[in-house]
C-alpha cells in the first residue's frame, strides 16, 4: 500500500506556520521564541520557515498584523447591521468572549505591546490598534472620552486575563466594572 500525502499550497503552509508561531510567540515573546520550535509545532523544517518569512522578525510582524486583522474582523462581525450604542455593546461583548475563550491570542497581543521598542513592530502595532480605534469610533459615533473609556476597559480586561486574575475576588470585581455602564 502506498501512502500519499496531500501537498499543501504555500499559502496553506504560511497559515499553519502563523498558527504555530502565535502560540510560541504568545508564550515566549519575540526574543524568547525559537524558529526551530515554531517549525516543529507546524510540522515543517526550520529552513522552510525562513524561506516563507525571511527572518524571525518578519514572521513576528506577520503574526502581529494577523492578530490585529483578526480582531478587527471580530469587531466588524459583531457590529454588522448595528450603529451607535448597539454596535459598541456588541463589539465589547465579542471582545469579552474572545478574552475568555482564547488565552493564547490575548497573550500574543500583550507580547506585541511589549515588543514596541522595535520601531518596525511598533509601527504594525500602532497601525493595527489605530484601525480598531477608527472602526469603533466610526460605527459607534461615541465621543473621544467614551472611546478612550471603551479602550481603557478593554486594555484592563486584557491585563486581567493575561495574568489569569482570580475570578472570585478582585479580578471579578474589576472585570464586572469594565462590563457595567
Amino acid at each position: 500500500m502506498v501512502v500519499t500525502h496531500e501537498r499543501k499550497s504555500k499559502d496553506e503552509r504560511r497559515e499553519e506556520i502563523l498558527d504555530a508561531a502565535v502560540a510560541v510567540f504568545a508564550e515566549r515573546g519575540l526574543h524568547g521564541a525559537s524558529t526551530d520550535e515554531i517549525a516543529r509545532l507546524a510540522g515543517i523544517s526550520q529552513p522552510y520557515v525562513y524561506r516563507l518569512f525571511g527572518t524571525k522578525k518578519e514572521l513576528y510582524v506577520s503574526v502581529v498584523a494577523r492578530c490585529f486583522r483578526q480582531t478587527l474582523e471580530i469587531f466588524q462581525r459583531a457590529a454588522e447591521g448595528k450603529r451607535g450604542e448597539a454596535a459598541l455593546q456588541a463589539i465589547g461583548e465579542a471582545y469579552g468572549q474572545l478574552l475568555e475563550s482564547d488565552r493564547v491570542y490575548l497573550q500574543a497581543q500583550m507580547q506585541a505591546y511589549a515588543a514596541c521598542a522595535d520601531p518596525e513592530i511598533c509601527a504594525v502595532v500602532r497601525n493595527g490598534y489605530g484601525d480598531l480605534v477608527s472602526y469603533v469610533q466610526r460605527v459607534s459615533g461615541v465621543s473621544q472620552k467614551e472611546l478612550a473609556e471603551f479602550f481603557s476597559h478593554g486594555m484592563l480586561m486584557n491585563t486581567l486575563a493575561s495574568m489569569n486574575a482570580p475570578a472570585d475576588d478582585w479580578g471579578r470585581r474589576l472585570i464586572e466594572g469594565c462590563k457595567s455602564e
